[in-house]
């Protein structure tokens, strides 16, 4: 007789089954983590994420691909730069770490980046914890470690992150490293790609901090995770390395918040009927139905952020959501939550009086009678 499955088990099954006979889990990233944590209402991307769900196939199943994602001649670019950011073992990488962050410290000279090669994601994970304690126990020397694997629970289920970098300084502090392919012109970058790249970092360091105070079961004080982490870019239009020092500490603090009001997702699994299958091979009314049996929170943000935005904008707008104007729109209709409601609200058909939106509403519809009879005459 099989032993019982204990839960952790038997959740991983029921997320297999989920993904379809056969498909390979889609790792759960620092990109799709953050994204998450921006929209934690959403629980139909919660538990595709969670399940390993390749939402891109998926989207191209439905009838709605997404161009979300980076091009093969952009990621050709982004490793060619990190891989010359990282020479000569990251002789140059530790030297703007050391200029932007530490000045305080030794110049370094020399660094241990030590290797971290091992079987899985959880030997990884645990070799790189370990190397973490060595590099803490020891201060003094700087320790570079290249794609280190750091682990972080998120809604129940672990996620493996991969930053490009981790720094140690000599006084034991870490540091988050994002390597990105964007330009720095005269010193400053895009707003909107910066503030992607420290939401990523953010996610980092959240995982940083766990294995931080694992550590400091052992010793005591805990290492200090630094919320400076830095950002190293190519400078103007050339190839050359140059960095900034990025202040993470907001980023950090919503996307923590924003993770622990994830729902579980073995909860959301719980809910779904038997059988349920995300697999793009299923037929295309059996996907779409598997689909929209997850509720989802769209939003016009998701556009740059899940593959499966546009399938979601178009439901929402079959159905008069208001969440397809936007998350401030939104928050203003209170209880409507439809256009329909909107404007028949507005028009003095239904709708309580006394409700704040109700009455702004038909106070603007009012306004605009007016101004329109004012144009006409």
């Amino acid at each position: 007789m099989p032993p019982p499955r204990t839960r952790g088990t038997a959740l991983r099954h029921r997320l297999a089954e989920l993904r379809g006979p056969d498909v390979p889990a889609k790792a759960l990233d620092a990109r799709a983590l953050a994204a998450l944590a921006a929209n934690p209402g959403c629980a139909r991307r919660a538990i595709l994420d969670g399940a390993g769900v390749n939402k891109a196939a998926l989207a191209s199943a439905l009838g709605a691909p997404s161009a979300f994602g980076q091009s093969q001649f952009a990621l050709t670019r982004g490793n060619a730069f990190e891989a010359k950011v990282k020479a000569d073992g990251g002789a140059e990488l530790l030297r703007l770490v050391h200029e932007k962050l530490d000045r305080a410290a030794e110049p370094p000279a020399e660094a241990r980046v030590p290797d971290l090669t091992a079987t899985g994601p959880q030997g990884r994970t645990a070799r790189t914890a370990l190397e973490l304690r060595e590099a803490t126990a020891h201060p003094g020397a700087w320790t570079l470690l290249d794609h280190p694997m750091l682990a972080l629970d998120v809604a129940g289920s672990p996620a493996f992150l991969e930053p490009d970098a981790v720094v140690v300084h000599p006084d034991g502090s870490w540091t988050v490293v994002e390597i990105k392919s964007f330009p720095l012109l005269d010193g400053s970058a895009d707003p909107a790609k910066v503030g992607a790249a420290a939401r990523q970092a953010a996610v980092y360091v959240l995982a940083l901090e766990e294995v931080a105070a694992r550590l400091a079961q052992d010793r005591a004080p805990a290492p200090r995770v630094r919320h400076r982490i830095l950002l190293v870019c190519p400078r103007d239009f050339s190839n050359l390395p140059a960095a900034s020092a990025v202040d993470i500490r907001k980023q950090r603090a919503v996307t923590a918040r924003q993770l622990t009001r994830l729902t579980r997702i073995e909860d959301i699994a719980e809910t779904l009927p038997e059988g349920t299958c995300f697999s793009p091979e299923l037929p295309a009314e059996e996907l779409t139905a598997a689909v929209e049996s997850v509720p989802a929170t769209y939003a016009p943000e998701c556009l740059s952020a899940c593959e499966l935005a546009f399938h979601c904008r178009t439901r929402s707008r079959e159905t008069g959501a208001v969440t397809s104007l936007g998350r401030p729109v939104r928050a203003e209709l209170g209880g409507l939550t439809t256009v329909e409601d909107v404007l028949a609200a507005a028009s003095g058909e239904a709708g309580d009086p006394d409700d704040p939106a109700v009455a702004a509403l038909r106070r603007a519809a009012a306004l605009r009678a007016e101004a329109l009879e004012a144009a006409c005459r």
